[in-house]
C-alpha cells in the first residue's frame, strides 16, 4: 500500500463512481478543490481510495472520501484515513471533521470521531457533522 498526494482531477472518477454514480461528474467537483490536499491509496499502482483535506487554521475538513466498491471492507479506507490524519497532525492540525453520511457513522466512530448535533440533508442523503480532536 502506498499513499500519494494526487491532484483534484485524479479524485474525480473515484468520487463519481462511489458517491454519486447517478449524477453528472460535475456534481463531485468542489469549487475549492484547488485549495485542498488530495490523497490516493494505491495497491500495486492502482488507486483504490481517495480523500481530500481542506485546512482552515488548525482545523481540517475531510471531504469526498471514497473507496472503490469492490475494495471496501478490506481496511484500505481505514488505513488512508489514519495516515492522512497523521499527516495533518504533523502540520499542526488539531481538529479533523467531516460531513459524514448517516450510513457511515460507525466507520467514523471507529476512527475516534464523535457526532455533533449538526445534521442536514443534501442530494437525498442524510449527513451529520463528526469531529475528532488530535
Amino acid at each position: 500500500m502506498e499513499i500519494r498526494k494526487i491532484s483534484a482531477e485524479q479524485t474525480l472518477d473515484m468520487r463519481h463512481k462511489v458517491m454519486w454514480p447517478d449524477r453528472n461528474i460535475e456534481y463531485v467537483k468542489l469549487k475549492e478543490d484547488h485549495k485542498g490536499m488530495h490523497f490516493g491509496l494505491f495497491i500495486d499502482d492502482v488507486m483504490v481510495s481517495v480523500v481530500s483535506a481542506f485546512t482552515d487554521g488548525d482545523s481540517a475538513q475531510l471531504r469526498k472520501f471514497a473507496t472503490a466498491k469492490e475494495e471496501q471492507r478490506k481496511g484500505y479506507g481505514s488505513y488512508l484515513f489514519n495516515e492522512v490524519v497523521k499527516i495533518l497532525k504533523s502540520i499542526g492540525i488539531k481538529r479533523v471533521w467531516c460531513n459524514a453520511r448517516v450510513t457511515k457513522i460507525l466507520f467514523y466512530n471507529n476512527k475516534g470521531l464523535i457526532e455533533t448535533d449538526v445534521r442536514f440533508e443534501k442530494g437525498g442523503e442524510k449527513y451529520i457533522i463528526m469531529e475528532k480532536f488530535l
